[in-house]
């Protein structure tokens, strides 16, 4: 996996977990701004999910690639998950499920790596 696209993911979310749980503890809805930082964050990890597969075709495959592939399904998914819920809720607690979902991606996209670097030729 491509390590300074996985950096990039991370630190993104990890930036954007900090401000939804701040603006979570100022008791702040989720704005169309949030929404659209989330929706750019669900586009980088889209991305990043993409680099993955293609490197399933260059030869060197995960040791387990059935869970490599439940982790690409899970991880392309969670952002805009999130982001449909935080739009269903228009409270404060909004801003707290975006901020658990970006809390919970750099988990997967490490657990990715994990996983990637455990290949079979």
């Amino acid at each position: 996996m491509n390590g300074a696209l996985s950096t990039a993911t991370i630190v993104a979310a990890l930036v954007l977990a900090v401000w939804y749980l701040v603006r979570t503890a100022l008791d702040r809805a989720p704005g169309r701004i949030d929404l659209i930082a989330a929706v750019v964050l669900g586009a980088l990890t889209a991305v990043l999910v993409v680099v993955a597969v293609a490197g399933l075709f260059d030869g060197a495959r995960p040791a387990d690639t059935g869970t490599f592939a439940g982790y690409l399904v899970t991880t392309v998914g969670l952002v805009p998950t999130a982001v449909i819920l935080a739009k269903m809720e228009p409270t404060r607690w909004g801003n707290l499920i975006l901020g658990v979902g970006c809390l919970v991606l750099p988990v997967l996209v490490l657990r990715l790596q994990q996983i990637a670097s455990v290949t079979v030729a």
